[in-house]
């Protein structure tokens, strides 16, 4: 199988995501965006994508005039039944490219956090099996997706904010937060945006306390790999 991803800033690459990937023997390609010359496949040569996540904002097409190009992919891409995975901003493309509205998030979120499973969500076992029990992962975001139509289901919530992640069918899930952290990325985003750590806010979290509270990363890339293994191999 083929998989390829969209990298929208240098600092949120894979993660662990390439980890599993490689282990899984995936053929695995990039278009990045913030490079002059990227590349956008043949929709026939790949068999599914992942969204990456960013700073900026969904509807930021003047400034970053590639998101009209990436989001008309996407929407091909949900056309043709391809498998698509979004994480961050990347779930909010997907969102937006399924008629949905990207909001200001009521609280911007950054920080180790738990995520309580809606009713919604015990509709789908294996997801419900993986956060019945309210698992702290990674959030960097200060915006978040409004849950797209069409039976569309709402799976997570946190204390700061609603919709957390979606499930529009077996192919098409969005994830606001970052299962696929690892020390590296998370080192990367803390280098690259730390003037957004100096907030009173109970949901911004500290330098220090994001990275003395890096043992999540562990179970969140636990997560990854079920969530991983239940979309590309199930």
């Amino acid at each position: 199988m083929n998989v390829h991803y969209f990298q929208h800033v240098p600092f949120e690459g894979l993660g662990y995501i390439e980890t599993w990937l490689k282990e899984h023997r995936y053929n695995i390609s990039a278009t990045k965006f913030f490079e002059a010359d990227f590349l956008l496949p043949e929709i026939s040569e790949i068999d599914a994508l992942i969204v990456m996540g960013g700073p900026m904002s969904v509807y930021d097409e003047i400034l970053f005039p590639w998101l009209r190009h990436e989001k008309a992919f996407i929407k091909l891409c949900i056309q043709s039944g391809k498998k698509v995975l979004g994480i961050c901003l990347g779930a909010q493309l997907i969102a937006e490219c399924l008629e949905a509205k990207v909001v200001l998030a009521k609280n911007k979120e950054i920080g180790w956090f738990p995520v309580i499973p809606t009713e919604e969500c015990k509709k789908i076992a294996w997801l419900y099996r993986l956060f019945k029990y309210n698992p702290v992962v990674f959030h960097w975001h200060g915006d978040q997706f409004e849950i797209p139509q069409n039976s569309c289901l709402n799976l997570l919530y946190s204390e700061a904010n609603v919709n957390q992640a979606f499930y529009y069918n077996q192919n098409i899930i969005g994830l606001q937060f970052h299962l696929e952290v690892t020390v590296e990325n998370l080192i990367l985003m803390i280098e690259n945006g730390k003037e957004e750590l100096f907030h009173n806010s109970p949901y911004i979290q500290s330098k220090n306390e994001l990275l003395t509270n890096n043992n999540h990363i562990l179970q969140c890339n636990g997560l990854m790999d079920k969530i991983l293994s239940n979309w590309l191999i199930a």
